[in-house]
């Protein structure tokens, strides 16, 4: 089954106009796949150089810009696969595009730790940035209908949405593998670290705490590390595209809690993989958070599409009171409250502090018109 990514003509946009490319996205994700078909369909002469391997490595480290013109050949495009893993990618980029300004290169990193802290200094101006997320709920409806999408709902939610386990004739083993063998291959490739089980611990930790204030001192206390450390960790599995924070709306009253940032991951079957728990959801008793995960990841995945650059944040007062989802678009705010099995009403609190801006009830009836806009 071929799904198309939304991306790809926004990256196909930017070729030859000046900037070095960059894509960013966890492993497994696509992005491979994604860049060799824009490779595949150009008319210019192009090649693809996968980082990973040793002999590409060497010759694109510490050499001169003619010896690199000299590999890379009379190619126009090129791809430069995991390019985090060449060594200061950010001066030989920097190197090829002031010599070469006529060659388009787009450089793909699992983990944007290591590549944007490389490039950041080095491309200030020359480059344009994407990322690559799991498969969205609109591109899955794309490619198989969407009567069929809002079948298999529940099955996104329970496996997730990586190509291979959408394909996957055993998806729950195929998640269960993807979350063992490259989930945390990047952070623990990190000179850094130097405890990997406190993060192994640190992610599990977190999958139970879906849609639940995280308190880091807790965190802290429970792996027996500083809270600085649980702190860092936290990063680099955002950074590794595992998880992502959602901070608390504020506006410094007193009855709001400010403190805590909720977690979540960018992938609701990692987390199941994480807890070993694929029951459907009718059995489940976290499937209120699992559903709420799922709607975020997915919001963000389709403002993303949408160039809806709206800052995330979730709203919580002192006496319990909560919006799951509050998007602040330059000073207008959209609100969601996630119910699974759609009981409930929309914050009281929450009208009256912001009186005008009605919340959607996002339940599993509605979620799939919502994300299909």
């Amino acid at each position: 089954m071929h799904i198309e990514r939304y991306l790809k003509p926004n990256i196909e946009a930017e070729i030859g106009k000046g900037k070095i490319i960059i894509l960013y996205g966890a492993r497994q994700v696509g992005k491979t796949t994604l860049v060799k078909e824009i490779l595949a369909v150009r008319k210019e002469k192009s090649r693809y150089l996968n980082c990973d391997e040793p002999d590409i490595r060497e010759a694109l480290t510490k050499k001169t810009s003619t010896e690199m013109r000299s590999f890379i050949g009379d190619a126009q495009l090129i791809v430069l696969d995991e390019a985090q893993r060449v060594p200061d990618i950010g001066i030989t980029l920097k190197l090829l595009h002031d010599t070469y300004p006529d060659l388009t290169i787009i450089a793909t990193g699992s983990s944007s730790f290591d590549l944007s802290n490389s490039i950041s200094e080095p491309l200030t101006g020359r480059n344009t940035t994407f990322t690559l997320y799991p498969i969205s709920f609109f591109e899955y409806a794309v490619a198989i209908g969407e009567i069929e999408a809002v079948r298999l709902l529940e099955e996104r939610i329970r496996f997730g949405s990586y190509p291979g386990i959408i394909s996957s004739s055993n998806p729950e083993e195929g998640v269960r593998a993807l979350a063992r063998d490259y989930l945390l291959k990047d952070v623990f490739q990190i000179g850094m670290i130097r405890k990997p089980i406190v993060i192994e611990k640190l992610v599990k930790l977190l999958s139970l705490q879906i849609g639940q204030q995280v308190s880091y001192n807790e965190l802290a206390q429970k792996l027996e590390v500083s809270r600085q450390t649980v702190m860092g960790y936290v990063r680099l599995l955002e950074q590794a595209f595992v998880i992502f924070r959602l901070p608390p709306l504020g506006k410094n009253k007193r009855k709001e809690v400010t403190r805590f940032d909720k977690i979540y991951f960018y992938d609701t079957g990692i987390r199941n993989a994480l807890i070993d728990d694929f029951k459907p959801l009718e059995y489940r008793t976290d499937k209120g958070h699992l559903f709420e995960n799922f709607f975020i990841a997915e919001r963000m995945k389709q403002l993303d599409r949408q160039s809806d650059r709206a800052a995330l944040y979730y709203w919580r007062t002192k006496t319990g009171a909560e919006i799951d989802l509050v998007e602040d678009a330059h000073g207008t705010f959209r609100a969601f409250e996630c119910k699974w099995t759609g009981e409930g009403t929309p914050s009281r609190a929450w009208l009256s502090e912001f009186p005008g801006t009605e919340p959607t009830l996002v339940t599993r009836k509605s979620a799939p018109a919502l994300l299909l806009q």
